[in-house]
């Protein structure tokens, strides 16, 4: 049986959805050589959000895995704990699996979304946040959401907290690599903010 083919959705959204599955994908672990390869291959723009993907890119250029992974453990994995806890619950209520996560876990079965077997993560990391919203938007599970679905799924989900955790990345006492990844993360948090609040 061959599989059904992926929906068509407007390229300003292919687009959007392709950040977050980037940021989710850069934030669920450290990249490896492709993976930087491919993020030196990238180009911004003039703006905010351009300008911080050029410099990710010119720094995955200069930048080696083992090194890389050594600055992600230390940000996200340390010992006993990282210098970031990236969870909503954590940066909402102060505390680890509390009731951002209970609420995500009931909205992703309203939407077909679960955990994938081999990820043991809480749902509520920013990871599985940015991975989450890319495939709402490109419709990876079922048909693509349309604005009104976002807006509620980001306004739930996201904007209470990625944009403070995102500037925590910035700012990091360990952030180099990672540094341009939380201003492209913020960045982003407000252009979406703002097509929501506009749309």
């Amino acid at each position: 049986m061959t599989p059904a083919p992926a929906p068509t959705i407007p390229e300003e959204d292919r687009l959007r959805a392709d950040l977050y599955n980037f940021l989710g994908l850069i934030l669920s672990a450290p990249p490896d050589e492709m993976l930087l390869a491919q993020t030196a291959g990238l180009s911004g723009d003039a703006s905010e959000l351009g300008k911080a993907i050029s410099t990710l890119a010119r720094l995955a250029k200069v930048s080696k895995p083992r090194a890389v992974q050594s600055e992600y453990n230390k940000l996200f994995i340390g010992l006993g704990r990282g210098e970031l806890l990236p969870y909503a619950s954590y940066y909402l209520t102060g505390f680890l699996n509390e009731k951002p996560l209970a609420l995500l876990r009931q909205d992703m079965g309203r939407l077909g979304l679960e955990r994938a077997d081999d990820v043991f993560e809480p749902e509520d990391n920013i990871a599985s946040l940015m991975e989450m919203m890319g495939a709402v938007i490109a419709g990876r599970f079922r048909a693509p959401a349309d604005l009104g679905q976002q807006k509620e799924f980001f306004a739930r989900h996201i904007a209470p907290w990625a944009s403070h955790f995102f500037a925590d990345l910035e700012g990091a006492r360990n952030s180099v690599f990672y540094a341009p990844v939380g201003t492209v993360g913020r960045a982003f948090m407000g252009v979406e903010a703002e097509a929501f609040r506009l749309g």
